[in-house]
């Protein structure tokens, strides 16, 4: 594995929304832990990063447009020349000028993090590998919350996870720890 030229980490709805309770039992709760120890990585050596931020379409939503929880998480505050892309779904590429900043930017390889992995970074990695991005999702540097299935069924949180992640895995993205990304961008 290794890291390409303009390799970019995206992080995906940082945004002080997703600490509300009523969104109920997650996985992963080191996962914050791990993006910010990639973030810092990235920053360190002056590699792109991207913020997706959603602004959702519905009032019940964490998410929602001019109040508190639709703004980053400090830790994960966008710095100067960091591009934030403000999505509406939770595909980061629908709608969005993603796709043509990554074009410009001579990018081929993105790194996914954030959150849910069953919902944002699950439709906007699948998008990615769909370009043709060589796509990698660091499974402990996202999380997901409890979910009912079509038929009723509750699964906890890891269940929903490793699901999405199953989803992907070799078809749309190749799913990586935190350890391997920071192993590969070490060799790069």
């Amino acid at each position: 594995m290794q890291l390409q030229v303009n390799a970019t980490l995206i992080l995906i709805d940082q945004q002080k929304g997703i600490h509300e309770p009523r969104l109920g039992p997650r996985n992963n709760p080191q996962a914050e832990e791990r993006i910010a120890e990639l973030l810092e990585h990235w920053r360190a050596r002056s590699w792109p990063v991207i913020h997706v931020q959603h602004l959702s379409r519905s009032p019940e939503s964490v998410f929602w447009p001019q109040q508190l929880g639709v703004e980053f998480q400090q830790r994960f505050m966008p710095l100067a020349g960091e591009p934030v892309i403000q999505k509406q779904v939770p595909d980061a590429f629908c709608a969005t000028g993603l796709a043509a900043d990554l074009q410009r930017g001579g990018v081929g390889q993105l790194i996914i993090v954030g959150v849910a992995t069953h919902n944002s970074v699950e439709a906007t990695a699948r998008t990615a590998g769909n370009l043709g991005y060589e796509t990698w999702v660091v499974e402990d540097a996202c999380y997901t919350f409890d979910k009912q299935d079509y038929f009723g069924q509750w699964h906890c949180a890891q269940q929903v996870h490793a699901m999405a992640l199953g989803n992907l895995q070799g078809e749309y993205a190749t799913v990586v720890t935190t350890r391997d990304v920071l192993m590969a961008g070490r060799a790069g």
